[in-house]
């Protein structure tokens, strides 16, 4: 004899029903554990700032002079330093091979004597203090010393404490020589669609330098009412210190899986490059706009993981995308951009604005004063004036009416 109809439809109603409580329950465990994992991951509080760097010259030696300054924000944790070196790299004209480098590493411990030797002592930063440590770095050759611009200080350092043992790795430029700023009568403008166009060359940027000074050096003279100042996002965010060394990223298994839909040119195509994406708007935020990207494409809606990564998706540059040496870091987009308009134009009197422009002709403008003419920018830039090589014209001015 069969059972009852209702007898029969009651089980696979009760697993539909359980079902249904228990996917959405599932998802939100699984989304907690991928935020958690993230947000807890072995980390130290330790930050490395470069201060109060000098360059001082004489007949046949460059010589350097800097501050390193190692702060623990932390309350109550405590973290060793047991190694601290630095490497520098010489950049510049030509062959630089007959310049000889010296480095000297002064530790200078708040609550220590420092070392006649140089040795650096393993030292423990204590939460919520600070140590430093001098570094003089001297550069012999000549007449060689001519050829050299730039000195790039690579601090490479360890972090030991309840995190384990951390790697770490910092570089910061040094000008060693800074072009002059252009006199207005030798500016050579380039005629653009109803406006000319100037790139402005400028030493290599770095964290050392404030941006509106550097605005200032380099086209406080040549500025007219109307004018338009751009600056490139990336040497924007290297002067805020937006980049970093990839063997400072951990890539995780979202940031290896997620990379690989991406066309290999793209700076999210590498575990290295999506990971310090996921280290910005977290790993949940990366897998649902994986998803909808995914979703998007099937409609035919082009570019829907960037929309719903957020903008430092389409700004975060992988290594080989920027100016050497920033080409083997992975640099970020800048932060602030719209407080950082206003701020600039109010100090130089003329729009500023901050762009993204490449060799493809597309345009973008992050930010910009009140009232900036952005049509003309894009007419303007579109033939990228500045270059995406190593030109070191991080500045366009921009002049409408001529052309």
């Amino acid at each position: 004899m069969s059972p009852p109809a209702d007898r029969l439809t009651l089980p696979r109603s009760w697993f539909t029903v359980v079902s249904l409580l228990i996917a959405p329950l599932a998802l939100g465990a699984g989304v907690a554990w991928l935020e958690a994992r993230h947000r807890l991951r072995p980390a130290s509080p330790l930050r490395l700032m470069a201060r109060d760097w000098k360059v001082s010259s004489s007949a046949d030696v460059l010589r350097v002079d800097g501050v390193l300054e190692i702060s623990n924000p932390h309350p109550r944790m405590e973290v060793f330093v047991p190694e601290l070196r630095v490497e520098p790299t010489l950049l510049g004209k030509a062959d630089l091979s007959g310049l000889t480098v010296t480095i000297r590493i002064q530790a200078d411990h708040p609550d220590e004597e420092p070392r006649a030797d140089g040795y650096w002592a393993a030292y423990i930063v204590k939460g919520r203090k600070t140590t430093r440590a001098w570094v003089t770095i001297e550069i012999r050759g000549g007449a060689a010393l001519e050829l050299v611009d730039t000195l790039w200080v690579d601090v490479q350092w360890i972090n030991y404490g309840p995190f384990g043992r951390l790697s770490r790795r910092q570089g910061v430029p040094v000008p060693l020589r800074c072009p002059d700023p252009l006199p207005a009568d030798q500016a050579p403008w380039q005629s653009g669609e109803g406006c000319s166009v100037l790139p402005l060359k400028t030493h290599l940027l770095g964290p050392l330098d404030d941006p509106i000074e550097v605005l200032r050096r380099y086209a406080a003279p040549l500025l007219q009412p109307g004018d338009v100042l751009t600056i490139g996002e990336t040497p924007l965010a290297v002067i805020q210190g937006r980049y970093q060394h990839p063997s400072e990223v951990e890539p995780g298994l979202v940031a290896r899986l997620a990379c690989r839909v991406f066309h290999p040119t793209s700076s999210l195509a590498t575990a290295c490059g999506m990971q310090t994406l996921i280290d910005v708007v977290g790993p949940t935020r990366v897998i649902a706009a994986w998803i909808g990207g995914l979703l998007m494409k099937l409609v035919s809606i082009p570019g829907g993981f960037y929309r719903l990564a957020g903008d430092q998706a389409r700004l975060i540059d992988d290594i080989t995308g920027t100016t050497p040496p920033y080409d083997q870091t992975i640099v970020l987009g800048p932060e602030r951009s719209a407080s950082f308009c206003a701020e600039a134009s109010a100090a130089l009197g003329v729009d500023v604005a901050i762009v993204d422009v490449n060799d493809l002709g597309r345009v973008k403008v992050l930010a910009s004063s009140a009232g900036c003419d952005e049509p003309l920018l894009q007419r303007a830039l579109k033939p990228n004036p500045a270059g995406n090589a190593n030109q070191r014209t991080p500045l366009v001015l921009v002049r409408p009416g001529r052309g």
